[in-house]
């Protein structure tokens, strides 16, 4: 990853709960109790880790954003 993550969103009409990015970055992602994806610390992990949560993602519910506002993921 070549751009720093500034801001992490979770679109939680996307997200079904597979929790692979709770897996990955349980320090930044858990599941709430409408086993729904939130974010919990945003800077609870890495870039890269949190970039693979977010890779992990079998709806691409995790957007990641740059200092820009650029979206950099997915």
């Amino acid at each position: 990853m070549t751009k720093k993550i500034a801001k992490i969103e979770v679109d939680r009409d996307a997200c079904i709960g597979a929790a692979p990015c709770v897996t990955v970055a349980p320090g930044v992602f858990q599941l709430d109790e409408e086993n729904k994806a939130i974010i919990v610390d945003a800077k609870g992990a890495d870039d890269d880790t949190i970039t693979l949560a977010a890779e992990s993602c079998p709806v691409q519910a995790i957007k990641l954003f740059d200092e820009d506002g650029e979206q950099i993921f997915p």
